[in-house]
């Protein structure tokens, strides 16, 4: 067939390779799909419009016979129960029957009804006295069960009546049954008495009302009636009250079979959330807190915390949150349960466990200004990054209930009933702590660490350090377990609080802060010689504890990215990050603990230095530590004390290195130099130097020195006039005798309180002194300055305590630890909270508190006299000069470079190391040149007349040839450039060798003649390091 020009003949093939018939296949199989589900949803629609109807006709026929009954009941006994008499409750008469079943509280016939019934219930069991014959006859047993019902459904439509008519009736719900006109009074009180613990079916009615829910009821009752009362009364008790006391006191008893609820609706749930309830009902508080009973519902409560279900209702309001309602009616009652003697421990743990987990949930008391402001850096909590939790706040008033609650005298309680029972059980047991230790300390670290991030510190520490037994028996309890490795036993307990936690972490929590606080009051004495509260052998292996607990928190196994761990003021993220907010605490409490038992090991060493630095630094640790946000930087910020002293001086010197390099191509532009006159050499310097710019100080300073005779001394300053111009600057400005400074009785050196009686511009030659002092740091200069411990620590913006105070004024603190250990009355010494102030014999009194002078020192407020003492001498009256003295230090040397090094390590950074010139280490990192070597027999000359030197000599040596009468803290090999002797005269000429040796300090030269005798050498060398002539001799 040839080709007609019709295309619509041609074949059409599908490129999918399917045939039409499979495409038929599949439409079909497609569409009876769809018909089958169309079938279904119809079935299903029918069958549900099928439901409704029967439901709404159901309905619709039980209102027609509640209508037909409720007619038939008014027209038998009357509209308001008129035609009712005794007999009409027994158990052959329709008047119960009927009433309960039509009964409709939102109806207000049937409520007149009920309220008439109850009236009508109460008048004749008043006139017999028996209940049970009213309702049952003579045969009780007989017919039980249907009396039992009645008297139940008679309860419980008193009750939801009430509840029902709760706003109508609001200013009546708190009235007593002394108004007896009141319906929601007549309906209370009938339900009160056929609650009468006395009659047989009073367990059937109180289980019948808690499985209908009826302290949800409740509970809207009571805070309607709340609303509208604004005193409380003192009288009578409430028939509500009565009620709330019954049904409470009912169950938990021996005999009680009531089913057991679920706890969403219990009283605990309902009622205690309530807040501020036991204002509202003293009695019902009165009731509760007997002891079987409370403990029933303590323990209920804790075993719902341990399955970590929420049985909670909603909130009243957003400042009224349930948690909170309930932590504070459980406080207010807590302390009468720990001051009985026959709390149980128990008890005491169930407690604990439930107020724990309510604490961990309330945000922290605005009051709350954490401590860790002193001791940590300010900023955002970065552990909330990324987290949606909206900051609560809850209502002041209910948050002041709870701060008041955990008052000195509740945690005395609380930690004397978990620590009384096990401290007599296992004061001498070596194996590690059974099960019920475990748990009581469990709960009392659990409750103390959470409350340690709510509350207040300072309400909190002193009475844990000092009126409880904590420290001691949380040592022996961390020891014991240390020793065993008994650990995962605590996980196990509080697994329910810390999850995943190791069990070491919660006891380091509160031992660590409370031990801390303890060391700032505790004197010399107490700690060396009487070793309380710990022994010094105890507290060498508490260092080593709370070491590897800080290297494996930082290092090994650290919570979170190390950006995120810094130290913040106000940690608020514990409910979003329970396991790491922890850690994260515990690694600060701990490093801040060792810090300061690391100081006390500075004054008076009793344990070796090497306890406090890790096994594992390395030189790769090291250079991880220059780095931000590594664990090896974070631990140098956090913990310094673990990185080995010279390893720590090897990063610092790094980074003055890197600053120098940094600032040194900017400053060869802005080079400054000055002419300064020796015999003027501080008025000079403050008047030339104090006007430079930080860029400026940063920068290359020149000196040139003119002499007494008004001549410019010779040499040319490439780095050595410069040193030599730092050390006479600060040897003149430190002098004591011109009045900046004072000396202890150790020759150490402080501000002088009275610098502003001396100079007018005191303050402003600080700033210039720590400038100076700042400068010398920078450029790697040691000066010879020894400053007291107590102002070393200003530089590191740290506080003094007691302790300090040996140092600056013996006699004054051995007067203060004769107050502290006083034996008689105080107030008899005539002591008031003033200060003298002595200076320069002009005295002056100061107040240590407003109205001081009234306040007598007794032997409750010694303590605090003592402290306020010590911080007056040791911080107050030095804060001015302090403060600007840092700002000068800090123009030069940033905080973050020395707060890796405590107040002696800061000392031997300005000061070098006091053990003198270590001879052998400066030969064997010497240079030499003009012919000379190692093996010459003039060097070998040398190098015994300087071993034969004094210590003063060879100090004026180093400082002849270096500039600096120290040598470099980490030894010559640290000295740039090294050390070189180089050959003075190139012939060995009668003349030549008379010459004296010369040096050039910029380069750390010696020239030495080739002096043929011993003795030639030790002369010409004595006398050129003790002329005194500047730099002529160069």
């Amino acid at each position: 067939m040839f080709f007609s020009g019709d295309s619509s003949t041609r074949k059409r093939v599908d490129l999918g390779g399917r045939s039409s018939k499979e495409r038929d296949r599949q439409k079909l199989l497609e569409q009876t799909r769809l018909e089958r589900n169309r079938r279904w949803w119809l079935r299903q629609q029918n069958s549900a419009a099928l439901r409704i109807q029967k439901c709404f006709r159901g309905r619709k026929a039980v209102e027609a016979e509640h209508a037909k009954v409720r007619e038939q009941f008014f027209t038998t006994y009357g509209r308001h129960c008129q035609n009712v008499d005794r007999h009409s409750f027994g158990p052959d008469s329709e008047f119960l029957r009927q009433l309960l079943f039509f009964f409709d509280a939102r109806n207000v016939g049937d409520f007149s009804a009920l309220v008439e019934t109850c009236r009508l219930l109460q008048n004749f069991v008043r006139d017999s006295g028996d209940a049970v014959n009213l309702f049952a006859g003579m045969d009780y047993s007989s017919k039980n069960a249907l009396v039992d019902y009645r008297v139940k459904q008679l309860a419980y439509a008193c009750i939801q009546a009430v509840h029902q008519n709760r706003n109508q009736f609001k200013g009546q719900l708190l009235m007593t049954s002394d108004e007896p006109s009141s319906p929601t009074i007549l309906l209370l009180e009938a339900v009160v008495m056929l609650l009468d613990s006395k009659l047989p079916w009073v367990c059937k009615i109180v289980g019948h009302l808690l499985q209908r829910n009826t302290y949800s009821l409740l509970r809207e009752i009571v805070l309607t009636a709340k609303e509208s009362v604004e005193t409380y009364s003192t009288g009578r008790v409430p028939s509500l009250e009565c009620l709330l006391t019954i049904l409470i006191s009912h169950v938990g008893q021996n005999h009680c079979i009531c089913p057991i609820i679920d706890p969403r609706w219990s009283f605990s749930s309902q009622i205690l959330t309530i807040p501020f309830l036991w204002a509202l009902f003293p009695y019902l508080k009165e009731v509760f807190m007997r002891r079987g009973l409370s403990e029933h519902y303590i323990h209920q409560m804790a075993l719902c915390v341990q399955n970590h279900t929420n049985v909670l209702p909603d909130d009243i309001s957003a400042d009224f949150p349930g948690y909170a309602c309930l932590l504070g009616n459980i406080l207010e009652t807590a302390s009468v349960f720990f001051s009985q003697p026959d709390c149980s421990l128990d008890m005491a743990i169930d407690i604990a466990a439930v107020m724990t987990f309510l604490l961990q949930a309330l945000p922290p008391m605005k009051s709350s200004n954490r401590e860790s402001k002193e001791n940590s850096s300010g900023g955002e909590d970065e552990m909330a990054v990324g987290d949606e939790i909206m900051e609560k706040v809850v209502s002041r008033d209910l948050e002041q209930q709870i701060s008041n609650a955990i008052d000195p005298r509740f945690l005395l309680q609380l930690t004397n009933a978990l620590f009384g029972g096990i401290s007599l059980i296992n004061h001498l047991c070596e194996e590690g702590p059974d099960d019920r230790e475990v748990a009581a300390i469990g709960a009392a670290c659990a409750f103390l660490h959470v409350t340690f991030n709510i509350l207040p510190l300072e309400r909190i520490m002193t009475v844990l350090a000092y009126r409880t037994e904590l420290v001691p028996l949380l040592w022996k309890f961390i020891k014991r377990c240390h020793e065993n490795q008994k650990w995962s036993s605590l996980s196990e307990q509080l697994a329910y609080l810390s999850g995943d936690m190791p069990g070491w972490q919660l006891p380091l929590a509160v031992f660590c802060p409370v031990y801390k606080h303890m060391l700032t009051i505790v004197d010399n004495e107490e700690f060396y010689e009487q070793e309380k509260p710990l022994s010094l052998s105890d507290i060498r292996c508490l260092i080593v504890i709370l070491r590897q607990a800080l290297w494996q928190l930082l290092w090994v196994n650290p919570a979170m990215p190390p950006n995120l761990m810094k130290p913040a003021p106000e940690v608020t993220s514990h409910r979003g990050h329970p396991i790491e907010f922890t850690q994260q605490r515990v690694s600060i409490v701990t490093a801040e603990l060792l810090s300061q038992l690391q100081d006390w090991n500075n004054r008076r060493q009793f344990a070796p230095p090497s306890y406090f630095h890790a096994d594992a630094v390395n030189e790769y640790f090291i250079s991880q530590a220059v780095i931000e946000n590594t664990r090896a930087y974070t631990i140098l910020k956090q913990a310094p004390f673990l990185v080995p002293f010279t390893s720590r001086v090897k990063i610092f010197t790094s980074q003055l290195a890197a600053a120098r390099q940094r600032d040194g191509s900017h400053s060869v532009f802005t080079r400054n130099r000055f002419r300064i006159r020796r015999d003027h050499i501080l008025e000079d310097a403050f008047n030339q130097l104090s006007v430079l710019s930080e860029d400026d100080l940063r920068g290359l300073i020149r000196i040139s020195f003119v002499n007494e005779f008004g001549v410019e001394e010779a040499g040319i300053d490439g780095g050595g006039i410069f040193k030599d111009f730092m050390e006479n600057i600060t040897r003149a400005a430190f002098d004591v005798q011109y009045g900046l400074f004072k000396e202890t009785a150790d020759h150490l050196l402080y501000p002088n309180p009275g610098s502003g009686m001396i100079h007018e511009q005191h303050l402003q030659f600080f700033h210039f002194l720590g400038t100076v002092l700042g400068k010398a740091m920078f450029e790697g200069i040691l000066v010879d300055i020894p400053f007291a411990t107590f102002f070393l620590s200003k530089l590191k913006q740290k506080h003094n305590y007691l302790n300090d105070l040996p140092s600056l004024d013996p006699e004054l603190y051995r007067h203060l630890i004769f107050l502290k250990h006083f034996e008689g009355d105080l107030s008899e010494l005539e002591l008031y909270f003033v200060i003298v102030n002595n200076e320069y014999g002009e005295q002056t009194e100061e107040e240590l508190l407003p109205g001081g002078k009234n306040i007598r020192v007794t032997n409750e407020n010694v303590i605090t006299f003592i402290h306020l003492i010590a911080n007056h001498r040791l911080n107050f009256q030095i804060r001015q000069q302090s403060t600007h003295f840092l700002r000068g230090f800090q123009q030069l040397i940033q905080r973050d470079w020395i707060e890796m090094f405590d107040e002696h390590e800061l000392q031997l950074l300005i000061s070098g190391s006091l053990d003198g010139l270590d001879v052998d280490d400066l030969r064997s990192n010497t240079n030499y040149a003009g012919g000379y070597h190692s093996e010459h027999y003039v060097i070998e000359t040398f190098w015994e007349v300087l071993k034969s030197f004094t210590l003063e000599n060879q100090m004026k040596f180093l400082k002849f040839v270096t500039g600096c009468s120290r040598g470099p803290l980490l030894g010559f090999k640290y000295l740039e450039p090294l050390f070189c002797i180089q050959r003075a005269a190139g012939s060995a000429s009668e003349e030549a060798l008379d010459r004296l040796p010369t040096s050039a300090t910029c380069m750390n030269l010696l020239k030495l003649p080739p002096y043929r005798s011993k003795e030639q050498m030790a002369t010409k060398l004595l006398y050129a390091i003790n002329a005194d002539a500047g730099f002529d001799l160069s």
